[in-house]
């Protein structure tokens, strides 16, 4: 029997979402468990699974359209079933056929009417190429892009002639400087650009860290750790395993042993408390097509280095092919972010809020160190951390930086 699928409210308080794909074509059959939607949040992007065994009858909604959770996306019917009148279908469903409305009413998608509002375009002026002629997303882009090619022109003005003085006889006349191939300059052309509109994930990331940047006052902590040892470690650890283990994974673990060493690290700012973890979760930042991602890797004070290896590959893997959760975005008061693997030696980062401390970890590199007054060649390795001054005390953040640089040289305690 032919029904409506609606919008799912994939985030907690979420209003509404991007229909941000249609895996399955139009009068595609699809089976149970199989994606039928992706949906966009602020935080992710969800597909959305089939309940049961199905047909797309008519799509109702078009690829980047901003869509209220509980509004019809699509009517879907049973696995084999074929409607002779899909619009006198959705017409006793409740939904009507969009389209131009008497009175020059245009039908656009929210998201269209926002791109057409920043880019200065009548929706009057603009052809609709989705259902029923709904303006939609690449209508607004195809305009846009129609608008920056087409040549320039200058309204012509009258000429109007001044009298000059005329110049010394043996003044040179001025000239333009030589162009690339020593004729004169071309005239100054405006600079070639693209204006690439803003998903609801970058404009997500952007508000997020000018919270952070607004409500935590930020104070930083640098350190420098041998890692010869945890470098040969991880070698062995890959020659005689099953699971290859990173050396992000050896951070992140060492960093969760650090935080059941001074628990005071452990917390979150709430308005009225300052919240105290008994486990500890972990965040990991992974860099997406879509913008950056944190998973939160949970327990992982209570995990072993393989079983945190192989957690943290299925979140890095899950996150750049759109499939995370949005409970896996949340939760835990530290991230590990880690350049190293381009060649960043040290930087720092703005705290994913409301987390209450960020790790940002450069690469292992060859430097010159001092030990027992004699000058040697080392692998070392730069991090920052990153703390919320309102929960933690510089003390308690010096603390934990010792612990975790000590844990790095004597790497056998992370296995512990």
């Amino acid at each position: 029997m032919a029904r409506l699928l609606l919008m799912p409210a994939v985030a907690a308080n979420a209003v509404e979402a991007v229909l941000s794909d249609w895996p399955v074509a139009e009068t595609a059959q699809f089976a149970a468990g199989d994606a039928i939607a992706t949906v966009e949040t602020e935080k992710a992007v969800v597909d959305v699974p089939a309940e049961t065994g199905g047909v797309i009858l008519r799509r109702l909604v078009e690829v980047g359209a901003s869509v209220e959770v509980g509004a019809p996306i699509a009517l879907i019917g049973d696995l084999g079933e074929a409607v002779d009148d899909v619009d006198a279908v959705l017409a006793a469903l409740g939904v009507a056929v969009v389209g131009v409305a008497p009175a020059g009413r245009v039908f656009a998608s929210p998201l269209a009417r926002r791109l057409a509002k920043d880019a200065g375009l009548a929706l009057t002026e603009l052809l609709g190429t989705g259902p029923g002629g709904r303006v939609v997303r690449r209508d607004v882009e195809r305009a846009i892009a129609a608008r920056a090619t087409a040549p320039l022109t200058q309204p012509t003005a009258p000429a109007t002639v001044h009298a000059v003085p005329a110049a010394p006889a043996a003044a040179a006349p001025a000239s333009r400087a030589p162009g690339p191939t020593g004729g004169p300059a071309a005239p100054d052309q405006p600079p070639a650009y693209e204006d690439v509109p803003h998903s609801r994930m970058r404009r997500a990331i952007a508000a997020r860290l000018t919270e952070s940047t607004r409500e935590a006052p930020h104070f930083f902590l640098s350190g420098t750790a041998r890692v010869d040892k945890l470098l040969r470690m991880r070698q062995r650890l890959n020659d005689h395993g099953t699971v290859r283990v990173s050396v992000n994974d050896l951070v992140v673990v060492a960093a969760a042993r650090t935080h059941v060493l001074v628990p005071a690290m452990n917390v979150v700012w709430m308005p009225d408390a300052v919240r105290r973890f008994t486990g500890v979760d972990v965040a990991v930042a992974v860099r997406t097509d879509r913008g950056l991602v944190t998973p939160v890797l949970r327990g992982v004070d209570t995990m072993t280095l393989s079983a945190v290896a192989v957690a943290s590959r299925d979140l890095v893997e899950r996150a750049r092919s759109g499939q995370l959760r949005e409970d896996e975005l949340v939760g835990g008061s530290l991230t590990v972010t880690n350049l190293g693997s381009y060649g960043t030696e040290a930087f720092s980062a703005i705290i994913n809020p409301p987390q209450s401390a960020m790790l940002a970890v450069g690469a292992a590199r060859e430097e010159p160190v001092v030990r027992s007054g004699k000058l040697k060649v080392a692998k070392v390795m730069h991090v920052t951390l990153s703390v919320d001054h309102r929960p933690v005390d510089g003390a308690d953040a010096a603390e934990w930086m010792a612990a975790f640089l000590a844990l790095l040289e004597e790497p056998v305690r992370i296995l512990a």
